[in-house]
């Protein structure tokens, strides 16, 4: 286990995700709007994230991280978003 505090392992994880996800879905395609607020809503919830954090409101600020990697992980799961093959940051299918 790291001396990293739980928090901040969070918001570098869920970092790294966002930076690793990418829309396979055409723009043109029903799914992109899906694929699209998939990504918004994880940017949103890293910003409450880290605003929170930055705010003294550890607990909140874990809970909006935990969502926002939720956002990309679901998304990757699904096929909305890829994530490579990173079984690190994110629960493929197979």
């Amino acid at each position: 286990m790291s001396d990293e505090p739980l928090l901040e392992k969070y918001l570098r994880l869920t970092h790294e995700a966002l930076d690793r996800v990418r829309v396979p879905v055409p723009a043109r395609s029903y799914l992109r709007g899906a694929s699209d607020d998939f990504l918004s809503l994880a940017r949103a919830y890293l910003t409450d994230a880290e605003h929170f954090r930055d705010s003294g409101d550890r607990d909140r600020a874990l809970a909006a991280a935990s969502y926002a990697h939720g956002w990309l992980d679901a998304g990757v799961r699904l096929g909305l978003l890829d994530g490579g093959e990173d079984d690190q940051r994110f629960t493929l299918f197979r």
